[in-house]
């Protein structure tokens, strides 16, 4: 049964603001310059069972936007419409209703589709509403709200329920798989909203050469096939391109970049998406270090392929590299070498363009997520962080070592390995890298972020016994040492067993 709603009505009368105050949270950007929303915005209801959309303003003329995305932003509303079993149409209250609500309003009644009209900026004790204007738009009684203050909020879930009907009994007991959420982010204008229209299958969200065509983080459901054989839920999330937070030129770029960030920690898996034709840029590198600072796995994701191969076969390529593959394998390289920050991330070469290997994307983040829910070994865990001790000794600071006692696994998502040390001080940001990336490849963890949570010993005066911390540290180091005195914990990474 379809249980949508979206909300529709002209540029700048408060939909967003009525969008968020009915979902409960900041989805979409509300500000008072019109035309911010363009794609469609979804959101699940929960207290009614239905998915509520946010759309663009029919009729926005905004000399800072092309024409072109303004038409493309007013098919998403024709979409919106189409899909929807209720239309709110929203007005606003205080300016009256103008021509191109009158517009609007023959438009959907054409359409034969349940409709609401919705008088925002109206509070119950507001006397400038002209509700006789808004009657004659002939699409029955208006609801009055104040969407900023939550005026008539009750009233209209309730005429949203009335029309929809309460949800089927079966569809509020069924609990389906948590599906997998993964975000694209990226620079603006490298292909994130084009690969998310390829995995949909569909012309879902608007894609332009303009940059900054994506403003509010978008979030929709998918299924996948894997090489398995399973279905697979997806939830994608494709985000607005991120700049740095000191070339920001307006309010509306600050809130998207806001959206973008917190679509990341909402994630699951994260395809960073990097430009096949300009390679990796220092801005690439920061929007890594986003979500690397969040902890989530990488798919390291290079669009426009289609572009590279086509210049090898057409043109002979791009000097000096001799052909496509040796361009692959030079990208690649130097690609690790900027982001060292994310050892053994999975690499894919993709098109949007032409769907190119897309499915490779897919499969990585279902490998990724299944890597995330791994027990390591605590025997194992300790021989291998001996053995990279033993073959490449901690820098000394102030004349010590950093030294590991014992170390063992506390959690997942991300890999949290609680580590007993003489002092955390001690253990350099460069040698923390290398500890990561050797427990990553020893455990095959390729993208998957790890993280040390330190315990030192507590300063103590000689003679004095361990309490606390310091004397579990001490315990566990005194049990290794009798370990490996007996032979039975070699260091060396050949006899490392599971």
């Amino acid at each position: 049964m379809n249980r949508t709603v979206a909300i529709v009505g002209r540029p700048n009368v408060g939909k967003s603001r009525l969008f968020n105050r009915l979902a409960r949270k900041r989805i979409s950007i509300v500000h008072d310059q019109p035309g911010i929303t363009r794609d469609v915005i979804s959101a699940e209801i929960a207290d009614g069972a239905y998915t509520l959309l946010d759309t663009g303003g029919i009729g926005y003329k905004g000399v800072d936007t092309p024409a072109a995305l303004t038409a493309a932003s007013e098919t998403q509303v024709d979409f919106a419409i189409a899909t929807a079993a209720l239309i709110l149409f929203v007005v606003d209250g205080l300016d009256g209703m103008t021509a191109l609500d009158e517009k609007i309003a023959v438009m959907l009644r054409r359409s034969k589709k349940p409709v609401r009209l919705v008088v925002n900026k109206a509070d119950f004790d507001d006397t400038k509403v002209d509700l006789a204007a808004a009657y004659r738009l002939g699409l029955g009684e208006p609801l009055r709200v104040s969407a900023e203050h939550g005026t008539g909020e009750t009233e209209l879930r309730v005429a949203i329920l009335e029309k929809l009907g309460p949800p089927p009994a079966e569809e509020a007991a069924k609990t389906a798989a948590d599906p997998l959420c993964v975000c694209f982010i990226g620079r603006p204008n490298v292909g994130k909203s084009s690969l998310s229209n390829r995995l949909l299958q569909s012309d879902r969200l608007i894609v332009s050469p303009t940059p900054g065509t994506t403003r509010d983080s978008v979030e929709l459901p998918f299924d996948f096939r894997g090489r398995d054989g399973n279905l697979y839920p997806f939830k994608l999330i494709d985000t607005a391109g991120l700049k740095a937070s000191t070339k920001l030129a307006s309010p509306v770029e600050y809130f998207s970049r806001l959206r973008s960030l917190d679509a990341i920690k909402k994630t699951d898996v994260v395809f960073l998406v990097l430009d096949g034709i300009e390679g990796v840029t220092q801005q690439d590198k920061a929007i890594a270090g986003e979500a690397i600072k969040e902890r989530k796995p990488v798919v390291v994701v290079v669009n426009k392929w289609d572009l590279v191969r086509a210049a090898f076969k057409a043109d002979g390529g791009f000097e000096p590299y001799k052909n496509e593959r040796d361009y692959r394998e030079k990208y690649e390289h130097a690609l690790f070498e900027r982001l060292y920050f994310t050892p053994g991330a999975p690499l894919v070469f993709v098109s949007a363009m032409n769907g190119y290997e897309v499915d490779r994307m897919l499969n990585a983040a279902v490998k990724l997520n299944r890597q995330l829910d791994m027990k390591l070994p605590t025997a194992r865990l300790n021989k291998i962080i001996g053995y990279l001790a033993d073959r490449n000794p901690p820098p000394a600071i102030g004349g010590r070592r950093f030294r590991a006692y014992y170390a063992t696994q506390t959690g997942n998502r991300p890999f949290r390995i609680k580590v007993f040390c003489n002092r955390e001080e001690k253990l350099t940001e460069q040698y923390r890298r290398y500890l990561e990336s050797g427990i990553v490849e020893e455990f095959g963890l390729n993208g998957c972020p790890v993280y040390f949570d330190l315990v030192g010993k507590e300063r103590h005066e000689p003679g004095t016994p361990f309490t606390g911390k310091a004397a579990r540290a001490e315990a566990h180091s005194a049990k290794w040492r009798a370990q490996e005195e007996a032979g039975d914990a070699s260091p060396h990474h050949e006899t490392i067993e599971d």
